[in-house]
């Protein structure tokens, strides 16, 4: 008898082909939308499920902007208020980086220079925007991908405390600057509770050496 604890497993063997979608019904429409799929799709046995629904929220994708400045090993952290935190015990005003959504026609380079014009007062030049990674913020509800990069910025131009955001859009975002140490100390505490920042500071400490050479 074969020991199947030898086997070797295909990673990811499964792909857009393998589910089968009847019908997507629209539940809700505002700002966001809510969207009903009836499905089915291929098992690990290779036959096929019993059709089932999900809803998935529809918000578009979005960018994150790390602003890292590797002379002085020091990031820009935004203070905001969100009101998705309301539910838990901790404040709804929250640590993060300058992030956005998309605009018509916009690549994700775009919204990263825009946005963080907007939020911070922060000039970047395309060429400079780097990518990190890409990665799908809560697939088991949610469509939204989120296109995280790093920025390299000059700490000392920065006054720390300025507030800037667009009025029409209600945003109110003060302007911190810290360093990678103190960062991380945040994270440690879990002073900082959203998953790109998360993911972006994680990144930055296993790289932050190579990005002082750039």
């Amino acid at each position: 008898m074969q020991d199947s604890r030898n086997k070797q497993i295909p990673l990811l063997q499964y792909g857009q082909m393998d589910v089968f979608i009847s019908a997507i019904k629209t539940k809700y429409q505002g700002f966001f939308k809510l969207d009903e799929y009836r499905l089915k799709h291929k098992l690990f046995s290779s036959k096929i499920s019993d059709e089932f629904t999900r809803e998935v929220f529809e918000r578009g994708d979005a960018v994150v902007v790390m602003l890292y400045d590797p002379s002085q090993d020091k990031l820009l952290l935004l203070e905001q208020f969100r009101a998705g935190a309301l539910r838990t015990e901790e404040t709804p005003w929250l640590l993060e980086f300058v992030a956005g959504m998309f605009g018509d026609n916009e690549n994700p380079i775009d919204v990263a220079v825009r946005e963080t014009k907007e939020e911070a007062n922060i000039t970047l030049a395309s060429e400079n925007v780097k990518p990190i990674m890409k990665y799908l913020s809560s697939p088991g509800a949610m469509s939204e991908r989120i296109h995280l990069y790093w920025a390299k910025f000059d700490s000392e131009k920065v006054s720390p405390g300025s507030v800037y955001g667009l009025d029409d859009e209600n945003e109110d975002i003060l302007l911190h600057i810290i360093s990678r140490v103190e960062a991380l100390a945040l994270l440690s505490e879990g002073k900082i509770s959203n998953a790109s920042t998360i993911i972006g500071l994680q990144w930055l400490e296993m790289n932050y050496k190579n990005l002082n050479k750039l």
